[in-house]
């Protein structure tokens, strides 16, 4: 069967020291303009329709290019880590106004689109230049975890836009050849993991790299679970929505049936049923759906109504990362995002990292996705990562397991 993804490559960037950093983010970069290449090909303007969704192509390559400057070459304390002040001194951007072109916590997203960016090419010599200047701080930078903090979020950060660009390209029919970022067949699902009941220590402490939402390990008491040993493929999915599960009000929850109906199909998105069978759209293409695929692009509201359709729940974060960790031969993961059951809720003892914007205004209104997706950078996989979007979202990578009621 499929095993979980070697997730060594998010542990090990973790505690990476400069030298492997260096390599990390000049990889990261060949792989935002890599992007950018695929998306010049498909929109020769990079001009998209405004859309909560998404942002404007060049707005994201400015932003990931300012985030990173604003942290480590402007940022007067970035070598004492989590414990910086984010109002430590900053030298001024080398472009001006750049802090309210691209500082996101303050440009609110529906003004991107009509925002004086500079062109594409003076957008792209502004990264190469902020890339330039930071790894010269990277090669003189210490190899503590302070000194190297930094360094790792703005890796990670990049890493994360990259994946956005790929959801965000399927939203906007833009085809994506790279075979690294394609969705994968699954076996036939195997046995699912009896876990017994007991103590488990959410969360994650020790050195190296963490986000803030990952830290307090605190130990939680679980129950005995049944918990699948895979994610749920379309041959699982389709037949809820065959069944007319998107037509019944008595599968779903009162907010997933308020957020059904204000969608435009009866069934998961990018999916349509012509002729008795389900095709799949895909770079613009509609095509026969693979039923070995994850099946991908649905919402939290969705994976509650399937569950409640078949008799199963959702699993608490606790119980995926417990399965995760103490079964890592069994329990397969990586193929999409899973949506749990948890909350995104602060750990006991939480304190704020610098970017206070990350976790902090998140917390309490939408629910916890763990794992990594087909589009997740290898070094962004980490079984302890924490992800969180509303439950609404359909356009990134997730999916579900289950558990036994």
């Amino acid at each position: 069967m499929l095993l979980a993804p070697d997730s060594s490559a998010g542990q090990a960037i973790r505690r990476a020291h400069a030298a492997d950093l260096a390599t990390a983010l000049r990889a990261s970069r060949d792989d935002t303009l890599r992007l950018l290449s695929t998306y010049q090909a498909a929109l020769p303007d990079l001009h998209v329709p405004m859309s909560p969704e998404v942002n404007p192509p060049l707005w994201e390559l400015g932003h990931i290019g300012w985030f990173q400057d604003w942290w480590l070459g402007r940022f007067s304390a970035r070598d004492q880590g989590a414990a910086a002040d984010p109002d430590a001194p900053r030298s001024p951007p080398r472009r001006a106004h750049a802090d309210a072109l691209y500082d996101s916590s303050r440009v609110p997203h529906d003004s991107r689109w009509a925002l004086p960016l500079p062109g594409l090419q003076e957008t792209k010599d502004d990264l190469a230049g902020q890339l330039q200047r930071n790894l010269a701080l990277l090669a003189r930078a210490g190899d503590s975890d302070d000194a190297l903090y930094f360094y790792r979020l703005a890796l990670l950060h990049e890493d994360m836009h990259h994946e956005a660009a790929l959801y965000t390209a399927q939203a906007l029919d833009v085809a994506v050849d790279d075979a690294r970022w394609q969705p994968p067949a699954l076996p036939d699902p195997a046995a699912e993991l009896a876990l017994p009941a007991g103590p488990w220590r959410l969360g994650l402490h020790g050195p190296g790299f963490a986000f803030d939402n990952e830290l307090s390990a605190h130990e939680v008491e679980l129950p005995d679970s049944h918990i699948d040993a895979q994610v749920c493929r379309w041959a699982e999915f389709v037949p809820f929505a065959t069944a007319g599960g998107y037509t019944q009000p008595r599968w779903w929850t009162a907010e997933g049936w308020r957020w059904r109906e204000q969608q435009a199909g009866a069934g998961p998105r990018y999916l349509r049923l012509q002729q008795g069978c389900w095709q799949q759209r895909r770079g613009g293409q509609w095509r026969a759906l693979d039923p070995a695929q994850p099946a991908c692009h649905l919402s939290a509201h969705e994976a509650l109504a399937w569950c409640r359709w078949a008799g199963r729940r959702l699993p608490g974060e606790a119980e995926w990362e417990r399965a995760a960790l103490t079964a890592p031969r069994r329990f397969a993961w990586g193929a999409v995002w899973e949506w749990t059951a948890s909350p995104f809720t602060a750990y006991p003892g939480f304190v704020a990292h610098p970017y206070r914007d990350y976790s902090q205004p998140w917390f309490g209104d939408r629910p916890v996705l763990r794992g990594a997706s087909f589009g997740t950078q290898p070094r962004m996989r980490h079984a302890r990562y924490r992800n969180y979007f509303m439950a609404g979202r359909n356009d990134i990578f997730a999916g579900f397991r289950s558990c036994a009621l």
